[in-house]
């Protein structure tokens, strides 16, 4: 855990920028625009890239995924440059939070997996690289972008401890916790064989 220098006003307000960069619906954006219907009413209702592909459409999949990654990564990169180390992980929490949790959609988001690796791939570019070859790996083998998550998530403590960022196990614990509840229905779909794989409709 980084040294606490950031005064709690400071914090707070890095909290809630965070938040609402997180929750930004990059999915329901890109799938509205592209005429690619409603996702609450596609595969599994989910408004992260693995349900936007199960529209089709790989372009705005992939779209999807960068920009998800790309607004977790954000947070941490602007709290740190603001503020520091401290407010770059409570910033980096607070996004994922915040594509969970969106106000906007009721609290009814994604399962945050893009923005988990790109927060990270900006908080620790090793930790942040050896995940996303984690994620490819699992996915890879079992073509389940469900277990895939789940893995990545797993080893993310892992990693931080062999690449010599211990100041971001506390984070890592947390989140991947969250990874796994807001996967819980999809674990329970691994144990029973009836997962969908990746690119199923």
């Amino acid at each position: 855990m980084p040294l606490i220098e950031t005064t709690t006003g400071v914090l707070i307000l890095w909290a809630i920028s965070g938040y609402l960069l997180g929750s930004i619906p990059f999915g329901m954006v890109l799938a509205r625009a592209m005429g690619l219907g409603n996702l609450r009413e596609i595969g599994s209702g989910n408004i992260g890239a693995t349900n936007v592909l199960r529209t089709g459409n790989k372009r705005a999949a992939l779209a999807t995924l960068l920009l998800d990654g790309v607004k977790g990564a954000a947070a941490v990169l602007l709290a740190r440059c603001a503020a520091g180390e401290d407010a770059a992980q409570l910033a980096g929490l607070a996004a994922f939070l915040g594509h969970c949790y969106p106000v906007w959609l009721g609290f009814r988001g994604g399962k945050g997996v893009a923005t988990f690796l790109g927060l990270l791939l900006a908080l620790a570019w090793p930790v942040g690289i050896a995940c996303c070859a984690t994620w490819a790996a699992a996915a890879a083998i079992t073509r389940m972008s469900s277990f895939a998550a789940i893995t990545a998530a797993a080893s993310s403590t892992i990693w931080m401890l062999l690449l010599g960022h211990g100041h971001a196990v506390i984070l890592g614990a947390v989140l991947t916790l969250l990874v796994f509840w807001r996967h819980r229905g999809n674990i329970r779909r691994i144990r029973a064989g009836t997962e969908p794989k990746i690119g199923q409709k």
